[in-house]
């Protein structure tokens, strides 16, 4: 029965976006801890991972998000901004990571929130907390 609750579709993309948020933000602070080191080159999640999250979710078939998966790619597309080959921009790196936290912010708060309604569902008493 429980069982049901915790494989919804909607709960199972959440986990997945919560995996890619914590991955984006490992990405981030790499980027920004490299912003002077010659040659590097920026890292992110990978295009493909939001793609298909969203060919998946589109298509109704929840069966398939077991085998997405969040990974990091070097950016090796983007423009160098410093003569020595890095191509960190500090100033879109810190936009991005602002965005990511409000995402995993939203994302935990869903979560939260799940769980809260299981939680009344079984004890029958709703939690202020």
């Amino acid at each position: 029965m429980i069982e049901g609750i915790f494989n919804r579709e909607n709960y199972e993309a959440a986990k997945l976006m919560l995996d890619a948020s914590v991955l984006r933000h490992t990405a981030i602070a790499s980027n920004i801890a490299n912003v002077e080191t010659p040659g590097y080159k920026r890292v992110d999640l990978d295009p493909k991972f939001e793609s298909q999250l969203v060919r998946l979710l589109q298509s109704g078939s929840p069966q398939g998000l077991d085998g997405v998966q969040p990974s990091l790619m070097v950016d090796s597309k983007s423009p160098s901004v410093r003569p020595d080959g890095n191509n960190v921009k500090i100033d879109s790196e810190m936009l991005s990571m602002n965005r990511n936290a409000m995402e995993f912010e939203f994302l935990a708060q869903y979560m939260n929130r799940s769980f809260k309604r299981v939680k009344t569902a079984i004890s029958g008493t709703v939690s202020n907390a």
